[in-house]
């Protein structure tokens, strides 16, 4: 589209862009369809802008907003530890994120759903002020449709909601990116990815799991040279995930409410229930992880 940037896509002056090319689009184009239609129309604060797009036979190009930090996931899970990517920061950029969803999801005419929050989709501006990306997956809703007609399942292992697998535990509606935030918000608070397949206990396999117990004897999470205010700030951000993965829809917050929860006292958020990965209770830990992976 650009020649390997050797040939300028327009002459006016303005900020620098980043091109997303598409290629052979899957479905006829539909991703490149999803993603015009969808952000196309959105104009807020915490969701990258689509400038432009271009299509040259097969090939189909979006033309963003750039971002130059990037993804969040390279600094949450750098394995050489930023230190200078603080938990203040970390907070901030979780109530972004979450302020993006709800604008999705209640601002605007048509009721957006993404379908595929994790921490990869999450841009990073020179401010750090984090802009939900990517909704090549995303679909439109009216607003007052509570839920979702699906014909194939969408979105990332890891962070997609139960009742896209299962469908005796609720409606697809919304609440399925509520989910996906809850996973990010874990992976947020605690700078590692939710399924640790190395770990030495079953019981640290899945880390919602074991981070429950941990908040539920109101023990301190290992996690070294933490102030108490920083301390404060993962303790709400593990309360709110935890809500926000409740296995049944009905029982996680709307992503307003989410917001509310995030900037409001940790003395106001009651602890949720245990979080279940599926809706057979009696399924081991060990037998979860296993049918998971």
């Amino acid at each position: 589209m650009t020649e390997g940037f050797k040939e300028k896509l327009g002459k006016v002056a303005g900020p620098s862009v980043a091109i997303k090319m598409l290629g052979k689009s899957k479905g006829n184009g539909q991703d490149f369809i999803n993603e015009v239609a969808t952000i196309g129309r959105i104009h807020h604060q915490n969701v990258v802008q689509l400038i432009g797009f271009c299509v040259s036979g097969s090939k189909r190009a979006l033309v963003y907003e750039f971002m130059p930090n990037g993804s969040l996931d390279k600094f949450i899970f750098s394995r050489d530890g930023n230190t200078d990517f603080s938990y203040e920061k970390i907070y901030k950029i979780s109530i972004g994120v979450a302020r993006g969803i709800a604008y999705l999801h209640h601002g605007c005419e048509m009721q957006i759903l993404h379908f595929d929050i994790k921490p990869h989709n999450i841009l990073l501006d020179e401010n750090f002020i984090p802009k939900i990306s990517d909704f090549g997956l995303a679909k439109l809703y009216p607003i007052d449709n509570s839920f979702v007609t699906m014909t194939a399942v969408r979105g990332t292992i890891g962070y997609m909601a139960p009742e896209l697998f299962y469908n005796n535990i609720g409606g697809i509606s919304h609440k399925a990116d509520v989910y996906s935030f809850g996973m990010l918000l874990m992976e947020m608070a605690s700078k590692r990815k939710n399924l640790n397949l190395h770990a030495e206990h079953s019981s640290q396999l899945y880390f919602p799991l074991w981070i429950y117990n941990h908040i539920r004897e109101e023990e301190d999470i290992d996690i070294k040279d933490l102030s108490e205010e920083e301390k404060l700030i993962i303790k709400k951000m593990i309360i709110v995930a935890l809500w926000c993965i409740q296995l049944k829809p009905k029982d996680r917050p709307s992503m307003n409410k989410v917001v509310e929860m995030l900037e409001g006292n940790i003395e106001d958020l009651e602890i949720p229930p245990k979080p279940t990965l599926f809706p057979d209770d009696e399924m081991s830990v060990e037998d979860q992880t296993a049918s998971s992976i």
